[in-house]
């Protein structure tokens, strides 16, 4: 469906004739480094500036299903998420980015990471909650295991309805992310990601000088998703503005993390994470957050 405008962005053109293609995507921009050859060969994703991995949500490491998603905007929270979630960190007010304002922050690095399909091999494997019979038999997922439960998780959230003035997609593969973003938003200026200097726990960070705003109101945000392959949770909105900002954390990390916020959340579940955490209401102020180190946002001209 979105294939035919991967030709427009320069960047990816060579992307249809390569056999295996990586793509490390930081607060410079998309660099895609490749190999000749024919289209087929697993497609891995790197986001940041030091090569983080997409996360596959693999069973082991304390790896859990958390039940809903923090950045699907239509569910509520549950009591133990607002206390175990290491994403409630992540969300805050409009007012409060600026400079010299501290928050206690975790920028975790995954070290599980997962292939892309090529476009055709994606299109021909199911994804639908219909079909997860013959999805687990096909990665040899047990059923009802851990793996197995965050798979379901993911194809359910992408099969729920967009929430009022957003559209949503889930790519199953790295053309269609970059084609839904380009048919969306017409010309692609950058995708951007968090980018932190190395891996460190939970500390405080302050908003140092030099926040860039990189769009007032479009953009596209795509949010890696738990799978056996690399699936990427992609919505579109009127209402997001898109900023570039730079954090010292106490322990001397240095890191440029994206922040989104959004204008407008009247159609949000009342008693989404952000909510709770922040204490407002649906619609009434903006409610920003910092996008984790493996999750895109793609920027218009």
């Amino acid at each position: 469906m979105y294939m035919s405008s991967l030709a427009h962005f320069d960047v990816f053109a060579e992307l249809m004739e390569e056999k295996s293609t990586s793509v490390n995507v930081g607060g410079g921009g998309v660099n895609v480094n490749t190999r000749k050859g024919k289209l087929g060969g697993d497609t891995h994703v790197n986001v940041g500036g030091k090569g983080v991995g997409v996360n596959t949500g693999k069973p082991g490491g304390g790896t859990r299903v958390n039940v809903g998603n923090p950045f699907d905007y239509l569910y509520a929270a549950s009591e133990t998420q607002i206390h175990e979630d290491p994403n409630v960190a992540l969300f805050f007010l409009d007012k409060d980015m600026h400079p010299g304002a501290t928050m206690s922050l975790h920028f975790t690095e995954n070290t599980e990471k997962s292939a892309f399909l090529p476009y055709q091999t994606a299109q021909k494997i199911p994804f639908s909650s219909d079909k997860l019979p013959e999805i687990f038999n096909k990665f040899s997922v047990k059923p009802g295991s851990l793996k197995a439960e965050m798979m379901k998780n993911t194809i359910k959230e992408c099969e729920q309805p967009a929430i009022e003035g957003e559209e949503k997609y889930c790519a199953t593969s790295l053309e269609s992310m970059i084609d839904y973003s380009i048919s969306k938003l017409g010309k692609v200026d950058q995708a951007v990601s968090t980018e932190v200097e190395k891996q460190t726990p939970m500390q405080k960070y302050t908003i140092a000088a030099g926040v860039q705003k990189m769009t007032d109101d479009k953009a596209v945000v795509c949010h890696k998703q738990n799978y056996a392959y690399a699936v990427f949770y992609c919505h579109k909105s009127e209402t997001t503005r898109a900023y570039m900002v730079p954090l010292e954390g106490s322990a001397g990390t240095k890191a440029k993390a994206v922040a989104v916020c959004h204008t407008d959340t009247s159609a949000w579940n009342p008693k989404h994470l952000a909510f709770q955490v922040l204490k407002v209401e649906p619609g009434t102020i903006p409610v920003c957050h910092f996008l984790p180190r493996d999750h895109i946002v793609w920027v218009p001209k």
